[in-house]
């Protein structure tokens, strides 16, 4: 996502682009180093917050029972919505979604749903009559650049810590449809068959100078874009370019290479997130019980 609150003078753009040809930047990393990740989840399921350096985003998972596609009578839905605040960035405007913001949900989206990473038949309750439609929300808190990948990451986040409801079926024509209270029956888990990671580009020059992880700044500077839904598997699940000239596919193929290292490194690192807070209740009811 490009930033465009910030426009940088002639000395401030030649200042930064004769640094990456002696591959340093601004907040000194090497051009393949991502910055500090920070994953953290709320007290409720499906929410979650990512701070990517200065970039800080919040997911937010929601489900209702809606009636499916004609098309797709066995198979539920899943939707994503972002939410761009002035607070995050003075060029963001309060309203209708801008292009920045459908963007961002189009490329988050294309990555999750056509790679199939939700199981999307489990979200079936009666065929052609009851699917669980999930929605999934992403607020922009601030926009310290690479906004694709903070989001990606808040959305497999919140989706991976989602529980929605037990529901059974029955009545007389075994139509209808119970949809317990969490207290009553234990909410279910999504299926996620895997982690598709989001890793963004930014090409300065003709595109002989690559970066991963861009900041506002670089953001301003480069020449073009391009974004990598990879998961841990090396399975390449979209790949996205937004703008700028043609880019040699011996610096694409070396950018595949490197985004699969860091899905995989990003990947270990939600999952350890995850695991830490499914430890933190069970040790709280162990405490109580005491």
């Amino acid at each position: 996502m490009e930033h465009i609150g910030w426009r940088p003078s002639v000395n401030e753009r030649e200042f930064i682009e004769t640094a990456l040809q002696s591959d340093l930047r601004v907040d000194g990393r090497h051009s393949f180093d991502f910055r500090k990740l920070r994953i953290s989840f709320g007290r409720e399921d499906g929410s979650s917050e990512v701070q990517l350096g200065e970039t800080h985003v919040l997911g937010y998972v929601t489900a209702q029972l809606v009636q499916p596609y004609r098309d797709r009578p066995n198979e539920g839905t899943l939707a994503i919505f972002t939410e761009f605040s002035p607070m995050a960035d003075p060029a963001f405007e309060p309203g209708r979604p801008g292009e920045s913001a459908i963007e961002l949900g189009r490329v988050i989206d294309r990555g999750l749903r056509e790679s199939r990473a939700v199981d999307m038949e489990s979200l079936c309750v009666v065929a052609g009559k009851h699917v669980w439609s999930v929605r999934v929300d992403l607020h922009i808190l601030d926009n310290g650049g690479n906004l694709i990948d903070a989001a990606n990451i808040a959305a497999l986040a919140a989706l991976s810590t989602f529980r929605r409801p037990e529901c059974t079926v029955g009545g007389d024509d075994g139509q209808q449809v119970i949809v317990h209270d969490p207290e009553v029956r234990d909410p279910l888990p999504l299926t996620i068959h895997h982690m598709p990671i989001a890793v963004t580009f930014a090409y300065f020059g003709e595109g002989n100078i690559v970066v991963v992880d861009p900041t506002y700044k670089e953001e301003a500077v480069m020449g073009g874009r391009m974004t990598a839904t990879i998961n841990s598997n090396g399975d390449i699940c979209s790949i996205q370019k937004a703008g700028g000239e043609g880019v040699m596919s011996s610096v694409v193929m070396q950018c595949l290479r490197i985004a699969s290292v860091k899905a995989t490194d990003i990947t270990s690192k939600m999952k350890k997130a995850i695991q830490q807070l499914r430890v933190r209740p069970a040790a709280m009811r162990k405490h109580n019980q005491c």
